[in-house]
């Protein structure tokens, strides 16, 4: 059920619309401060547009355009002034948002990240992108894990990012870890556009979990992105889908009751459960084992493919080798304190 796009919003729905925005072009500091104050409109946008909605969702690259321009001069900061406005917006209109941001790094290259900030203005969840879209994109990888945060109406909410959503392991992670909504933020182009439609799908019907995605839109004078936001039910069916047109956003209700009464009741493909309890029918408790062998390798770091791989790095799109190692993962630096980040008033 969708609700009419929210029209209808029943006692246990959660109404999320999905911003098809205008992809950007930004460059300089005022451009970043110009494009900060229309994301910001666009939030009182969708609290005109529906009185019901909870949370509005922008697409990833909203904030900074396509280029892949990794100045200091246009990164931002938890602390900054385009997150202290996208704070002070929700709080203004009364509203859940999810963002994008590109994060200095201090450390290497600038972290691709992502933000739901409750209708207080409070960060509820702060994520970094695990899987950068490579050999494209120079960000660094994740190192926060996949964080699920409590929602809107009680829901439970994970943000994965782009091409994150291609990993059927991000969905599972954060299927596992409690998520009944996934929100996907992308910046895709046209040639994604059939993987972007059956790996929402998939996702969604994977996980017995909604998904939430969307695209920037529109073209920037180089690349033209596609929008497309689309929700999917927890059975992997399209419940509502947008086109091309920039700025639009996409509205849906869902409920997460549903989701939670499809994990406990179902038997027939409640995949989550039956991962790890193969072939219950047959001994008792399902084989409870992992037999799995790229799972292994991973944990044992002796994963290798048994073919060859000739893109390795991004020479091919214009970056230079790296000469850094991972550093590993980190505490998440908002998600695990007692206080969140101050909210400071935006003049």
């Amino acid at each position: 059920m969708s609700g009419l796009g929210g029209l209808n919003k029943a006692k246990n729905g959660v109404v999320l619309g999905l911003v098809q925005l205008q992809l950007p072009g930004v460059a300089t500091k005022a451009g970043l401060a110009a494009q900060a104050a229309r994301i910001c409109e666009l939030v009182g946008k969708a609290r005109r547009n529906l009185p019901t909605m909870d949370l509005v969702v922008f697409p990833e690259y909203s904030l900074h355009g396509l280029s892949m321009d990794t100045s200091a001069e246009i990164m931002c900061t938890l602390d900054g002034p385009e997150v202290a406005a996208f704070r002070e917006a929700c709080r203004e209109n009364r509203i859940w948002g999810c963002f994008s941001i590109m994060e200095a790094n201090p450390a290497g290259n600038p972290y691709n990240s992502g933000l739901v900030i409750d209708d207080t203005g409070a960060i509820k969840l702060y994520y970094r992108k695990l899987h950068p879209w490579v050999p494209v994109e120079p960000w660094e990888p994740g190192n926060l894990g996949v964080p699920v945060c409590e929602g809107p109406n009680g829901s439970k909410l994970a943000l994965i990012i782009c091409h994150d959503g291609m990993f059927p392991e991000m969905a599972r992670e954060a299927a596992y870890k409690g998520a009944e909504i996934i929100l996907r933020a992308a910046g895709y182009t046209a040639p994604i556009r059939h993987a972007w439609r059956i790996s929402n799908q998939a996702n969604a019907f994977g996980n017995l979990a909604y998904t939430a995605s969307v695209c920037m839109c529109g073209s920037d004078g180089t690349f033209d992105s596609m929008g497309e936001g689309m929700f999917c039910n927890f059975d992997g069916t399209v419940l509502v889908e947008g086109g091309g047109r920039a700025d639009e956003i996409i509205t849906c209700e869902l409920r997460p009751d549903l989701v939670r009464e499809a994990r406990s009741g179902w038997g027939v493909e409640n995949n989550l459960y039956q991962l790890y309890h193969r072939g219950y029918v047959a001994v008792q408790g399902g084989a409870q084992d992992c037999p799995y062998t790229y799972m292994h390798d991973m944990a044992a770091g002796r994963y290798r493919l048994p073919w060859k791989v000739e893109v390795t790095d991004g020479t091919s799109c214009g970056f230079a080798p790296p000469t850094r190692a991972y550093a590993g993962p980190q505490r998440n630096p908002v998600m695990e304190v007692e206080a969140p980040v101050a909210l400071k008033k935006v003049a």
